[in-house]
C-alpha cells in the first residue's frame, strides 16, 4: 500500500471490457478512489457504474476526459486504440496507466511519451507483473548477485485462445497474433532482467488472417546473456520462467507473470529461498499504487518501467515483426 502521507488519485476506467473489471476490482481491494467510468456505449458505463459503485458514468470518451473530478485514466481498450485514448487523456490533462501492449507500434508509444513529457504529466505502461511481489523479490536477487553471472532466461505464454478469424485475437486489422497479446510478457520479461537485447532472431506460424498463432524469440542482451520466449495462443503449456546464472537459478511456478512462487537454486539442486507470495486480488493493484507514487513524488514517470523503456521495447516487437512478417494494415 502507499505510505499515508502520499494522497491517492481519483480514478477513471476508460472501456468497460473483460480486463477493465480486473483491474477495477483490485483498485477496490486496496481502497483506491474510482470517481468515474467511460465507454462509447451509455449503457454499459452505467452498467459497469453500478456494479463497481462509480459516482460518474459517461456515454463517451471524450466526457470522461473532461471530468474535472478524475486525476488519472486507465486505459483499457485494445491495443491498436491505446495511443489514439492515452493522447485524448493526456490533452485534458489526466494521467494515464495504458493497459499492455502499451501501443500498436514504437511510433505510436514515442508520441503518447512525448505527449505526456510536454505537459507535466504521468503515461506509464500497465505491464503490472512487474509490480509483483516476486518480481521485486526477483530484481533484488539478481541485483545482489545470488545468482552469480545471469547466463540465459527462458520463459513462454501459452494459451488456447478462440480460433474464429474475425475475433480480435486473430484479425490483422485489430493488432491480433500472439506477440502483442501474450509475447509482450515475456518480451517484456526479458528487457527487465537482462536489458536491452543486441541482436533479434524470430520465427513464427501465421493463420490465415496474416497473424501470427505462435512465435519464438531469441535475444543477445548486453552482457551476452541469451533468452528464449515462446507465445502461442492456440495451446496451452506450461507458463513457468527461469533465470539462469553461474551460481544458482530461479524457477518461477506457473503462472509467471501473475503473482505465483519460486525457487531460488543451487547447482547441486539445494533449495536456497523459496518464496511465496502473499496477495490480494489478482494483483493489478500494484501497478496503480505505483502510479499514484510516481505521480505524489512528481517524477511522473516509472523507475521500474520508464516509459523511454515501453518505447524501446515496443520497437523490440516491431523488429521481431520485421522477422517474422507481420504488418499491420494501420501502418500503410
Amino acid at each position: 500500500m502507499t505510505s499515508p502521507d502520499v494522497p491517492g488519485l481519483r480514478w477513471g476506467i476508460l472501456a468497460t471490457g473483460g480486463i477493465a473489471h480486473a483491474f477495477t476490482k483490485d483498485l477496490r481491494t486496496a481502497g483506491r478512489d474510482i470517481a468515474a467510468v467511460g465507454s462509447r456505449r451509455p449503457d454499459a458505463a452505467q452498467t459497469f457504474a453500478d456494479e463497481y459503485a462509480i459516482p460518474h458514468a459517461h456515454g463517451s470518451y471524450e466526457a470522461l476526459v473532461e471530468d474535472p473530478d478524475v486525476d488519472i485514466l486507465y486505459i483499457a481498450t485494445p491495443h491498436p486504440s491505446h495511443a489514439e485514448n492515452a493522447v485524448l487523456a493526456l490533452e485534458h490533462g489526466k494521467h494515464v496507466l495504458v493497459e499492455k501492449p502499451f501501443t500498436l507500434t514504437a511510433a505510436e508509444a514515442a508520441r503518447v511519451r512525448d505527449v505526456a513529457k510536454e505537459r507535466g504529466l504521468l503515461a506509464m505502461e500497465a505491464m503490472w507483473t512487474r509490480y509483483l511481489p516476486h518480481m521485486v523479490r526477483i530484481r533484488e536477487l539478481v541485483a545482489s548477485g545470488a545468482l552469480g553471472d545471469v547466463r540465459a532466461l527462458f520463459a513462454d505464454h501459452t494459451q488456447k485462445l478462440p480460433t474464429d478469424p474475425a475475433h480480435r485475437l486473430n484479425a490483422i486489422e485489430l493488432g491480433g497474433g500472439a506477440l502483442l497479446d501474450l509475447g509482450i510478457y515475456p518480451v517484456s520479461f526479458a528487457w527487465d532482467i537482462l536489458g536491452a537485447p543486441t541482436s533479434i532472431t524470430a520465427s513464427a506460424r501465421l493463420i490465415e488472417t496474416g497473424a501470427d498463432s505462435e512465435v519464438a524469440t531469441t535475444f543477445t542482451h548486453g552482457s551476452g546473456a541469451i533468452s528464449a520466449t515462446l507465445s502461442a495462443a492456440r495451446s496451452a503449456g506450461p507458463n513457468t520462467a527461469t533465470i539462469i546464472g553461474t551460481d544458482a537459478r530461479i524457477d518461477i511456478d506457473r503462472v509467471w507473470y501473475s503473482p505465483t512462487s519460486f525457487r531460488v537454486i543451487a547447482p547441486d539442486g539445494t533449495v536456497l529461498e523459496d518464496f511465496v507470495t502473499q496477495h490480494e486480488g489478482r494483483g493489478m493493484q500494484y501497478q496503480a499504487l505505483a502510479a499514484e507514487r510516481f505521480v505524489a513524488d512528481g517524477t511522473n514517470d516509472s523507475d521500474i518501467l520508464p516509459i523511454d523503456e515501453s518505447v524501446a521495447i515496443m520497437q523490440t516487437m516491431d523488429d521481431v515483426r520485421g522477422l517474422i512478417g507481420v504488418r499491420y494494415p494501420q501502418e500503410g
